[in-house]
């Protein structure tokens, strides 16, 4: 293995349309809905099993440090580092490269999410190894990890696989975001486009340099703060600076920006949890195509609903249709599964009501 591999699982996101399970204490990469175990801790087994714990890092807010301590007792403390604020994931692989640059200037860095289900472990693995060995092959690329599609699903971004570099290594020659059906259709038939995962490898001082390319105030930012990490400057360089930053997505900044970017394939069952229908994909329905995380549910004359739960409540429901049922201690949601997309405005008018009291 490796010694200048590292890992840097970005564990940030709130999670909004989780809601009300997913809140700004919890939010949703530790709620245990999968198996008992979070998707946090998932995520931590998987890289684990391709990079030792003593080289992982997890990128977090601030206040969930505790918590990820908690999932994650094999992390070293050193190896988390909180955000004061979130600013979406440019600036979280820039602070984390900024800070790792300083352990190891020959770093090799991949960049992992903690909000996705993915199986088998042995095709993950691979992948992700292949990814590794593309970017210290390729040491001024950015490598991406793109999904095979297995359907022609708009919530995803896709990638143009081009020319061949490699053994399963390719230039990838367009992003798109979220495409129209009739796009996400062609695409698929196509059989030239993959699924934009969201993880990533590449050498520090390479993403750094694109950083200050593509984002130079950022760039600028993060280095100042990864020059004050070991001293008693950290803290007030965090709060000064970083809040600053302009909100925004490495792909958004750099991945779409760069002419470097190379692909390797996860040929893997991929779920991205970001809201309550992905649930669909995950868990199995019942025979009126119901599904649930708990079995304190029962239909009668009810189909093709998402009932969430966890703690001993039962929830019944009588001749409903297609809803998304979630209940937690203080807050229950009631949608329909084509709303659920509006959760997010849902919670912003909550907010606006009754403050931050069931955020």
């Amino acid at each position: 293995m490796a010694m200048n591999r590292y890992a840097v699982i970005m564990a940030g996101g709130a999670g909004v349309r989780l809601w009300p399970l997913s809140r700004r204490h919890r939010p949703k990469q530790v709620l245990r809905l999968f198996g008992g175990t979070s998707l946090l801790r998932q995520s931590f087994e998987r890289v684990s099993a391709v990079i030792p714990p003593q080289r992982i890092h997890v990128i977090t807010n601030h206040r969930h440090i505790p918590l990820v301590t908690k999932e994650l007792p094999e992390v070293p403390p050193g190896n988390l580092i909180g955000e004061p604020v979130g600013r979406d994931t440019a600036n979280a692989v820039g602070l984390s490269a900024a800070v790792l640059v300083k352990r190891d200037p020959q770093a090799v860095m991949g960049i992992f999410t903690a909000d996705h289900i993915i199986s088998p472990l042995d095709r993950f693995c691979a992948a992700v190894e292949k990814a590794y060995q593309a970017a210290e092959d390729h040491p001024q690329s950015l490598v991406t990890i793109g999904i095979r599609p297995v359907r022609a699903d708009t919530n995803y971004g896709y990638l143009h696989r081009g020319e061949r570099m490699g053994s399963g290594v390719y230039r990838v020659t367009k992003f798109t975001e979220k495409p129209t059906v009739a796009k996400a259709m062609k695409y698929l038939a196509s059989n030239e486009y993959l699924w934009n995962s969201g993880m990533f490898a590449w050498r520090v001082d390479t993403i750094l340099n694109e950083l200050k390319t593509h984002l130079p105030q950022s760039s600028e930012a993060v280095t100042k703060i990864a020059d004050a990490w070991q001293t008693d400057e950290r803290s007030s360089m965090l709060e000064s600076l970083y809040p600053e930053l302009m909100k925004i997505s490495i792909d958004f900044s750099v991945m779409e920006r760069s002419s470097h970017v190379l692909m390797v394939e996860m040929d893997c069952h991929w779920v991205d949890v970001g809201s309550w229908p992905a649930l669909e994909t995950v868990l199995s329905a019942d025979r009126d195509g119901n599904l649930s995380t708990s079995e304190r549910v029962v239909h009668l004359g009810s189909r093709g609903n998402i009932v969430v739960v966890e703690e001993k409540h039962l929830i019944a429901t009588v001749g409903v249709e297609d809803l998304v049922i979630v209940h937690a201690p203080d807050v229950t949601l009631v949608c329909k599964k084509r709303d659920a997309a509006s959760i997010k405005e849902l919670v912003d008018n909550v907010r606006a009501k009754y403050g931050e009291e069931y955020s």
